[in-house]
């Protein structure tokens, strides 16, 4: 631990080019007179120190929640593997993608100092994003956290695959004995699974490991955390350096763990469970006022019906966009052409969705691309029910997508008031 500390306030000295810009925001527009704003998960969090943290007059008092996938594990990538509960490490790029997630969030005034209490799983891939996250957070103030801040939970660990943990999910042995529609009947419905393992199986742990989950179990199980051990941390718990009034709590699980959390919060139908897309080390916000205990977000649509979560997304992701949205880039005639599959020169709401869900089946896709998807669902959101647009149309919307993206903080200050 003294050695990473050491290591990060050495990079947060440097300040590496790469993340020196601060963050933005992704989410559906909110249009108010006539042009369309995109909502804050900072407005209400000016105040980074301890000097005063009582509410200001006219705002709501509410805590924070942020979730974070782990970095990118040594199982992720274009030959993922099952990994469930195999307990892999991060890899190189993992590391810097925990590092710049918490070079983002202190960008924005979450310090780690700010941070009362981290929740991981048991799995190391989620501890060390964990603390390389909060380290970078707390920049050359190294002794504003401390390891002992995290809590791990077993309830928090990935989803079990049973049988087929530690596979290849593209193993062609598998699709021959199980068959091609039931592997994806197991990854992608809320309560298929695989057959489960036994004690002779190479990956077998003991109880409170299960032998196997579908994501419905899995989500039982994380929701049961949520109640007993993040919720009275995030609403009741005394003791703390700041008052649950404006506390901040961070979460850093799993893909699966995080999208049972996401469709809580966002009352998802089951039958869009699944949609709910989460890349790796993205923080994603939730505030939520006390006495509810309820979002106090705007609900934006999203590609599972609607979400009070605001992603907050680097400046190095923006040139991304800035190239997609450039002649022959991705989201203009090239992506255009791809989603136009029946070739009559116009794209609706639905081939457009089409086309989102085939970009994210991508197994090679980075961080970045979730900046590209969340473009495209914008544009697919704003069409009318029945409405056609034509490539220069798509490509016009896209553009103005992408110059959302580039508002700065204080144009976000008015989006979400708190009556």
């Amino acid at each position: 631990i003294r050695a990473r500390r050491t290591m990060m306030a050495s990079v947060a000295g440097k300040q590496m080019p790469l993340l020196r810009s601060s963050a933005s925001l992704i989410g559906a527009g909110v249009r108010r007179g006539g042009r369309v704003v995109y909502a804050s998960p900072c407005a209400a969090l000016r105040n980074d120190s301890f000097q005063d943290t009582s509410p200001r007059p006219g705002r709501r008092a509410v805590s924070t929640l942020i979730l974070l996938r782990h970095g990118q594990s040594m199982w992720n990538g274009s030959n993922a593997r099952f990994t469930g509960w195999c307990d892999i490490p991060l890899t190189v790029r993992g590391r810097v993608e925990a590092v710049a997630a918490g070079q983002l969030l202190r960008g924005r005034g979450f310090k780690a100092s700010s941070v009362c209490v981290a929740f991981a799983s048991e799995l190391q891939r989620s501890h060390e994003t964990c603390e390389l996250a909060l380290a970078s957070m707390a920049g050359h103030e190294q002794e504003t956290w401390s390891s002992e801040r995290i809590r791990r939970d077993w309830r928090l660990n990935e989803r079990h695959y049973g049988c087929v943990q530690g596979r290849f999910k593209n193993d062609p042995q598998l699709a021959e004995k199980y068959g091609s529609d039931t592997l994806m009947e197991w990854r992608r419905s809320m309560h298929g699974k695989p057959p489960p393992m036994d004690k002779s199986h190479e990956y077998y742990l003991p109880p409170p490991a299960p032998l196997t989950e579908s994501l419905a179990d899995c989500q039982t199980r994380v929701l049961s955390c949520f109640e007993d051990t993040i919720a009275p941390a995030l609403f009741d718990e005394e003791g703390l350096p700041i008052p649950p009034d404006d506390r901040t709590i961070i979460v850093v699980a799993h893909s699966n763990t995080i999208r049972s959390l996401i469709a809580y919060f966002d009352d998802v139908p089951e039958d869009l469970v699944t949609e709910i897309y989460v890349p790796n080390s993205v923080p994603i916000l939730y505030r939520f006022e006390r006495s509810t205990r309820k979002p106090v977000s705007n609900k934006l649509q999203s590609s599972h019906g609607g979400s009070h979560a605001r992603w907050m997304l680097s400046a190095a992701n923006h040139q991304v966009v800035r190239d997609a949205v450039s002649t022959g880039g991705i989201l203009t005639r090239a992506l255009f052409d791809a989603m136009d599959t029946n070739r009559d020169n116009g794209l609706s709401a639905q081939e457009i969705e089409e086309g989102i869900r085939d970009l994210m089946k991508d197994a090679g896709r980075t961080q970045n691309d979730c900046v590209v998807i969340g473009v495209a669902k914008k544009v697919a959101r704003e069409l009318g029910k029945g409405e056609y647009i034509t490539f220069r149309e798509f490509e016009r919307r896209t553009a103005e997508a992408y110059q959302g993206l580039n508002t700065t903080a204080n144009d976000f200050a008015t989006d979400e008031p708190f009556p």
